[in-house]
């Protein structure tokens, strides 16, 4: 026998974040608290609005199953004597686990004998245990940000207000928050305000229905999105929809409603990011554009209030994105009164960070750096005089009314301003392009301006924050500085920027000489490559590199990036062709395990026999070819010939003893094994293979 279970927490409007969060922890908790508990069930799932999280369980089993637990114990030598009486250990044991020492069982296990107990465990009614599963499960769900309320110690997203928990047609008395739950939910606080009370659990989404709530999410969604098409295409228009915003109206809304408001044609004079961040992050509405793809003056609204009242609700939010736009408009006219150059010198008057100076100085150092990256990937003078300027440039529309107003316009209203002040093109965009990628998958800079720009800002920002000793710890990153290294790397990996770590390190670091005087520039550059080398490591294993490929190359190449991968990929394909990847690993692995490095590897071959005046010769042709192949990165051709020094060396080892008596032919063969060691180990450290 089996009854369907609903239990949902009612509470203050829940964030929409947070609501989408507790309801993948709730069934997460739910299945694996029915699971332990030895309950059986068809199916969980978690439903939720504004004001509610619901838990809904099909075919709940009536009892818990009944168990056999075979609890393991000490030896059977400790447990018994020689006469086979009970020790205290036994004893002990038997009384742990609540069973007498007459019951314990004797079982051969791992060569060795073990005494056991057997536990039944009687299954209890399920309306028994749910009250205790149920208060866990409500107490176990982690918010981002808890409240306290009233006199009690309790904390939740928002004050709890009701509790509904009905197995079946019984009510389940567990009690939360000094709230006791009954048969009763609450509608729409608007449209169905009043209790609406419950017979059985199975008539949960009846009782949603009458409460004018659309309590399943995924419902709720789809009815939104057809909402917005359906009104767009009255207005012959395509209405765009970032899913960021889209995920958080759909959790904004019990009984959603859609309709299409205006605002006046003016306002399209404005940048169109500025309108749609208006619209969108501020108030939650969809703009409207034309086939052309440009902004028209329509928005979409997503409201919760009476459909019989939309005219008048969709007047009160055309009011407000009137007063909202015109605000945006007058902001962005005042901006655009002066040059951006001017805003330039405000930056002094912004601390960055409070030992490495101010946002003015931080932007000195940038351009001086974009400038020196310039020069390492050897840019030609139209992008370095780009990088230069752009850089200059980077932060002054921090200072700018519209993005003091909307701050996630920074980069993008500089492109606007840069323009308007008769910057070059290429300054302006990148201006924008120097905040990207900003996350992982976002878009790179387009161009090479850009690129130099963004690594100057980011490796600035990783050199001075780890020079006063503040990196990154655990979850905390306050600079998003592992952010701004997987940015570094995406643009030399796969924007093609040509630069290698310790060379730009090191140029970041001469910007902080004069800022920190007493810097340890040595540890700092050591410190700053671990760090990105660490980033660069679980870009690689994310990609699907195996660990040991991982760790072999990066023992060798972990200073260009973009070359790291290349060798991976290589290795990774050789791996797959078992006999050239052994050939390669057991011929290093020999060699390895003599080589002397101190000894150099300068062999006299007067003093060679047959094998090592071989092996000698091997190692003059595969050195040039090695040279070339590492040259071109022909990765393949290198490991095809590491390959091809297998024979020469099995015959040098079946045929000299390396450690002789002669002290002068055991250094000339160990520095012969140190230059065959070192020809393998131009592309990876095969030590680090697990074979």
């Amino acid at each position: 026998m089996s009854r369907h279970l609903v239990f949902e927490i009612g509470a203050e409007e829940i964030p929409s974040g947070p609501l989408y969060d507790a309801q993948v922890q709730l069934a997460e908790l739910a299945a694996s608290a029915l699971d332990q508990a030895g309950l059986a069930y068809a199916d969980i799932s978690v439903l939720g609005s504004p004001r509610r999280v619901t838990l809904y369980v099909t075919d709940l089993a009536e009892r818990q199953h009944d168990r056999t637990l075979r609890v393991k114990g000490p030896a059977a030598r400790a447990a018994f004597d020689a006469d086979g009486n009970p020790t205290k250990a036994a004893e002990g044991f038997a009384r742990s686990r609540g069973v007498s020492v007459d019951s314990l069982e004797r079982a051969e296990e791992a060569g060795g004998e073990y005494v056991y107990a057997v536990i039944e465990h009687v299954g209890r009614d399920t309306v028994e245990v749910l009250p205790e599963i149920l208060g866990q499960l409500v107490e176990g769900i982690q918010w981002p940000k808890s409240m306290r309320w009233g006199s009690g110690n309790t904390r939740f997203s928002r004050p709890v207000r009701w509790m509904l928990a009905l197995f079946g047609g019984e009510v389940v008395a567990v009690e939360f928050a000094g709230v006791t739950a009954d048969r009763l939910t609450y509608g729409h606080r608007f449209l169905a305000p009043g209790a609406v009370e419950l017979p059985v659990a199975e008539e949960y989404a009846l009782a949603m229905e009458r409460g004018m709530v659309m309590v399943d999410p995924e419902e709720r969604a789809r009815f939104i999105r057809e909402g917005i098409d359906a009104a767009a295409v009255q207005h012959d228009a395509r209405p765009v929809v970032p899913e960021k915003t889209f995920a958080e109206v759909v959790n904004l809304v019990e009984s959603p409603s859609v309709a299409v408001g205006r605002f006046d044609n003016a306002f399209l004079d404005v940048p169109r990011e500025v309108l749609e961040t208006a619209m969108e992050s501020h108030q939650r509405y969809f703009p409207l554009e034309g086939a052309d793809g440009d902004l028209l003056a329509a928005f979409v609204v997503v409201h919760n209030g009476d459909p019989a009242r939309t005219d008048t609700i969709i007047n009160g939010h055309q009011r407000v994105i009137r007063a909202r736009l015109a605000d945006a408009a007058f902001f962005y006219q005042e901006d655009l009164v002066h040059p951006l150059e001017d805003s330039v010198g405000k930056l002094s008057g912004i601390v960055f960070q409070e030992k490495l100076g101010t946002l003015g100085a931080k932007v000195e150092r940038i351009e001086a750096l974009a400038v020196s990256l310039g020069g390492l990937v050897q840019a030609d003078a139209d992008d370095l005089a780009y990088a230069r300027r752009a850089a200059h440039l980077s932060k002054a529309d921090l200072v700018s009314h519209v993005v003091v107003e909307f701050p996630s316009l920074q980069g993008v209203m500089g492109r606007y301003y840069a323009l308007a002040s008769g910057e070059a093109p290429g300054v302006a965009e990148a201006i924008v392009q120097h905040y990207q990628p900003r996350f992982a998958g976002d878009v790179l800079p387009a161009s090479l301006a850009g690129m130099l720009v963004s690594a100057a800002d980011k490796l600035d920002s990783i050199v001075g924050i780890f020079a006063i000793g503040q990196p990154p710890t655990g979850s905390a990153d306050p600079y998003a500085l592992r952010r701004g290294a997987i940015g570094i790397l995406a643009m030399i990996i796969e924007g093609g920027l040509p630069l290698t770590l310790n060379a730009a390190i090191s140029a970041a670091i001469d910007g902080y000489r004069d800022v920190l005087p007493k810097m340890n520039a040595d540890e700092v550059g050591e410190q700053v490559k671990a760090f990105i080398v660490g980033r660069l490591e679980g870009l690689m294993r994310d990609r699907g590199f195996a660990y040991d490929t991982v760790d072999a190359v990066l023992a060798v190449a972990g200073d260009d990036p973009a070359d790291a991968i290349d060798r991976a990929d290589a290795l990774t394909a050789a791996r797959a062709h078992e006999r050239t990847i052994d050939d390669v690993s057991v011929a290093f692995t020999r060699a390895r395990n003599l080589s002397q490095p101190d000894l150099g590897t300068a062999a006299d071959e007067r003093i060679m026999g047959p094998e090592e005046i071989t092996l000698a010769q091997a190692l003059d042709g595969a050195e040039g070819v090695v040279d070339e192949a590492m040259a071109a990165r022909d990765y393949d051709a290198v490991l095809e010939q590491l390959a091809a020094l297998r024979p020469p060396i099995d015959a040098f080892f079946d045929n000299v003893l390396v450690m002789d008596q002669d002290l002068k032919l055991r250094e000339n063969r160990l520095r012969l094994l140190n230059r065959f060691v070192a020809v393998f180990e131009r592309f990876a450290d095969f030590s680090k293979l697990a074979g």
